[in-house]
């Protein structure tokens, strides 16, 4: 997290753990808002916009990630915590879909 250029902030303010902690805690309650977000869209609409903004906090890791590539093959031979990492710009399409999706069903109303 200390090399993500939108989360680094966190280890200023809250110690390594505690920091973590806050991410893993708002990441598991932003999937407990898009799941309630299957009987009530405004919650999901929730989840999805907090989901999303988490996701592209911790993609943005990812282009600054210290040893990330392979130093002989180059990018985008991916090594350390990178591969871990793309999980990531999947959830983040995904945050953006179900966002669009529970917008245009909330309008529909």
């Amino acid at each position: 997290m200390s090399n993500g250029p939108l989360i680094s902030w966190l280890y200023l303010v809250f110690s390594h753990q505690a920091a973590s902690w806050l991410l893993g805690v708002s990441e598991w309650a932003f999937g407990a808002l898009l799941f309630a977000g299957y009987w009530d869209k405004r919650l999901g609409i929730l989840g999805a916009l907090g989901s999303t903004a988490t996701f592209i906090g911790t993609v943005t890791i990812i282009p600054f990630m210290p040893d990330g590539w392979d130093p002989v093959a180059g990018f985008p031979a991916m090594t350390g915590n990178v591969p871990f990492l793309m999980k990531d710009v999947v959830l983040l399409a995904v945050s953006l879909y179900i966002l669009k999706q529970d917008l245009v069903r909330v309008a529909q109303r």
